[in-house]
C-alpha cells in the first residue's frame, strides 16, 4: 500500500530554483561532506551499522550525494532523491556508483514497510511547520520495524528568510528553525522512538544544530 501524499509547499517551485542556482558553488565550496566533521562522521557511522542489513536506505534531500556515497561505501544499499535537478546531476557525475533521482520530500511514493533507513539531513528545514509532521509520518510509515530516521537541522525559534546562501548566491527561501525537544515531539507523533540526539553549538560555519535518530518498534 501507498503512502498518501503530503501537502505541496506553495514556494515549492522557487525553492527549487534556488537550489538549481547554489549547486555549482556549493559543489566547488565542498559542503556535506561528513567527513570534516568528527561528531556528524560518528552519527552517520552509527546509522549505518544500525540500518545496514534492514533493507534499502533513502537519503531525503541528498543534494551532490557526498552522504549517500558515504553510506555507499560502508556497505548500505542507499539511494539518494533530491528537489533541485542540478543537484542531482553533480550528484551523477561526482558518485556514479549510486542512484539519484529528482523528488521532492513532499511527493515521493514510498510503500509501507519498504525502507531499513530514511535520511533527512540538512534537507527538511525548508518545509512549512504544517508540512513537515506530513513528511515525517510517511517516512515512519515506510520504516520496516527496527528501520532507522536520522534527521539533522537548525536549531532556533522561528523563521528565517533567506536572500542569498553559500557565498552569496542569490536564493528565496525560508529556514524553518526547531529546538530539539520541539523535533523530537514532532518525530514521536510521526509513530517513531526517539534513541539519540545529538546537539552542537555554533563553532563560526554552522549555528546551532541538531541531529535526532528515531526508530520503528511498532
Amino acid at each position: 500500500m501507498s503512502v498518501p501524499s503530503v501537502r505541496r509547499p506553495a514556494d515549492l517551485d522557487i525553492v527549487r530554483e534556488s537550489y538549481d542556482r547554489v549547486a555549482d558553488t556549493y559543489v566547488e565550496m565542498g559542503l556535506g561532506d561528513v567527513r570534516a566533521y568528527p561528531w556528524l562522521r560518528a552519527a552517520m557511522d552509527v546509522f549505518a551499522d544500525a540500518v545496514r542489513e534492514l533493507g534499502p536506505v533513502l537519503d531525503v534531500g541528498c543534494g551532490p550525494g557526498a552522504v549517500t556515497a558515504y553510506l555507499a561505501d560502508r556497505g548500505v544499499d542507499v539511494s539518494g532523491v533530491d528537489l533541485s535537478p542540478r543537484m542531482i546531476e553533480h550528484a551523477r557525475r561526482l558518485h556514479p556508483g549510486c542512484s539519484f533521482g529528482v523528488a521532492s520530500a513532499t511527493d515521493l511514493d514510498l510503500a509501507d514497510s519498504s525502507l531499513g533507513g530514511v535520511l533527512g539531513w540538512w534537507s527538511l528545514f525548508n518545509l512549512p511547520r504544517d508540512v513537515l509532521p506530513q513528511v515525517l509520518a510517511s517516512f515512519a510509515r515506510a520504516l520496516v520495524l527496527g528501520g532507522q530516521l536520522i534527521v539533522a537541522t537548525h536549531v532556533g525559534d522561528g523563521e528565517v528568510a533567506r536572500a542569498e546562501a553559500y557565498g552569496g548566491v542569490p536564493v528565496e527561501w525560508t529556514t524553518y528553525l526547531w529546538q530539539p525537544e520541539q523535533l523530537a515531539a514532532l518525530v514521536e507523533e510521526a509513530g517513531l522512538r526517539p534513541v539519540a540526539e545529538l546537539r552542537l553549538g555554533a563553532d563560526g560555519q554552522f549555528g546551532p544544530l541538531v541531529v535526532l535518530v528515531a526508530r520503528r518498534d511498532h
